[in-house]
């Protein structure tokens, strides 16, 4: 059981959340959400003692043993890859460490060889002799090959650095475990698999995710950090959506009853105060109304920004075409893509899919043409207007501009002031907000931004690269909402299930050695073809 009791943290003079009182245990899994900036990630440091809370107390169960994800998964690259893992359990590597520093140094005392005899001891109780075979265990079923076991950890691809420190994680075989964005840089299928090994492992555990599908399929439980306060809702992320409606509508129904009945009694008092022999009637009715409760309904601090993307031209058959496409980096003899061939047609929506490194990126930047094929060609049908979001759109913000002044380029005219701050206003940003440096913008504001810049230039066909980095639940559920109403084509790489089954009408997944399987139908419908679900 792992508890916080009034637990609150300040960092200005307005508290990040306060009086959290909670209770995690009996093996339940949190997903803990909220809007971006909630505090999310920092009561997860205060859970895992990285952090010290500005008043209460949080307290893990005596003779539990607490995992967490580390987060820096480029932080072991000179590391043995089964060391990294061992030193999931703290106390076993601390004594090993120690033990074979002992016996390297040639001056080392008696002394220092008793307290080798005892760490020998403590070793042999955490169950040090089999360390190496338990972890090389973990990290096969997390789908490292053996041959990686005993390199370093920089030759690991960063698509399966994160498996290893999720095996570092669960070595310890933790009671309690945190997880902080596990999902982050994991392609679709990797997801998958890290749905079934938290499934499988029994511990309380707290995750934060906004991978909507991903909590669907692990959360028995959500704890909602909202109105700086923290709430826990049985079930899924589904479950929750449903629960805190309901119990909203609810509120909203028994506060208008009570003003209803505040109005019928106020009614009376109006008529019949001055009335003498009404007079003790009248007074009944305004002590009966003092007694009447309104519930507060704060407004949340979740917003939906609103998106939707329109086409300026209608394409009416085909968009585009690549025939026998060719791809390869200078200075190596691997292929991106091999002898690839496929042809979009005006109004699909197509997921690119495959694992972390395989080229999806590659080919996105080959259709927007920031990048030339080897060989092949790429034909654009005429009246093609294409709009590209990249995965990094971090050069789009080179120039140190204002939000306004960014935005205004997209609009084709200098005049459209209205235009340009109902756009920012729909995404967000407002006020003073729209004079800020883009500069200083994170990288969910930076994703909010390029979807202006799409809705404003109207393209016939989108390119969208992992559209939904950084960004919190409510943007995620309203750009899905705003690709599923637009006409035009799209093309996008994702590895959000939810929004990949949610959008995807063909799926177009890049194999080893620069091959693709091309499938017509949804991503649920692919996955049976090939026998996955």
């Amino acid at each position: 059981m792992l508890t916080a009791s009034n637990v609150a943290i300040q960092f200005g003079a307005k508290p990040l959340f306060e009086g959290v009182t909670v209770k995690f245990g009996d093996g339940n899994r949190y997903g803990l959400i909220g809007a971006n900036g909630c505090g999310k990630s920092t009561l997860m440091k205060i859970l895992g003692g990285e952090l010290e809370q500005s008043v209460g107390e949080v307290s893990l169960q005596t003779g539990l043993r607490m995992g967490k994800l580390n987060q820096n998964q480029f932080g072991y690259e000179d590391h043995r890859v089964i060391d990294v893992v061992m030193q999931g359990h703290r106390e076993m590597w601390a004594a090993m460490t120690e033990r074979d520093r002992i016996y390297a140094d040639p001056e080392a005392t008696d002394a220092d060889y008793m307290k080798a005899a005892d760490l020998e001891t403590k070793f042999a109780e955490y169950d040090g002799y089999t360390a190496e075979a338990r972890a090389a265990a973990i990290l096969t079923d997390a789908g490292i090959s053996a041959e990686l076991h005993n390199g370093p950890m920089r030759e690991v691809a960063p698509g399966l650095k994160l498996r290893v420190l999720l095996a570092q994680a669960l070595f310890s075989k933790p009671d309690v475990l945190l997880l902080d964005e596990p999902t982050n840089n994991l392609d679709i299928h990797s997801i998958h698999w890290l749905e079934r090994i938290l499934n499988d492992y029994d511990a309380t555990m707290i995750i934060i995710s906004h991978d909507r599908h991903f909590l669907n399929q692990v959360c028995t439980h959500i704890a909602d950090l909202d109105f700086q306060q923290l709430k826990v809702y049985p079930g899924n992320y589904d479950d929750f959506m449903l629960a805190s409606t309901q119990a909203r509508a609810r509120v909203e129904a028994a506060n208008a009853k009570a003003k209803e009945r505040i109005s019928d009694l106020q009614e009376f008092v109006r008529r019949f105060s001055a009335n003498a022999s009404k007079a003790r009637q009248a007074t009944s009715r305004r002590k009966a109304i003092e007694k009447i409760k309104i519930e507060e309904i704060r407004p949340s601090s979740r917003q939906n920004p609103y998106i939707r993307f329109e086409q300026a031209k209608k394409l009416y058959r085909s968009a585009f075409g690549v025939e026998k496409l060719n791809f390869t980096y200078p200075g190596t003899d691997i292929p991106i893509l091999n002898n690839v061939s496929f042809n979009v047609e005006a109004g699909e929506r197509i997921a690119i899919i495959g694992p972390n490194g395989i080229g999806k990126t590659t080919l996105m930047r080959l259709l927007a043409g920031e990048l030339k094929p080897s060989s092949g060609t790429l034909t654009w049908v005429e009246n093609a207007q294409v709009g590209y979001m990249p995965q990094d759109p971090q050069a789009e913000f080179a120039d140190k501009t204002d939000l306004f002044n960014w935005m205004s380029v997209w609009t084709g005219r200098s005049d459209d002031e209205q235009i340009i701050r109902a756009t920012l206003g729909r995404l967000l940003f407002s006020g003073d907000e729209t004079k800020k440096s883009v500069g200083v913008l994170s990288g969910g504001e930076k994703g909010r931004m390029i979807y202006g810049k799409l809705m404003l230039t109207r393209p016939n066909v989108m390119l969208m690269d992992e559209p939904t980095n950084h960004m919190d639940m409510e943007t995620i559920e309203s750009l899905q909402i705003g690709l599923e109403k637009y006409p035009g084509t799209l093309l996008f790489v994702s590895h959000d299930r939810q929004f990949v089954d949610g959008l995807a009408t063909r799926i177009i997944e890049l194999k080893p050695g620069g091959t693709i399987a091309d499938f017509a139908g949804t991503y649920e419908e692919y996955l049976k073809s090939q026998g996955m679900e």
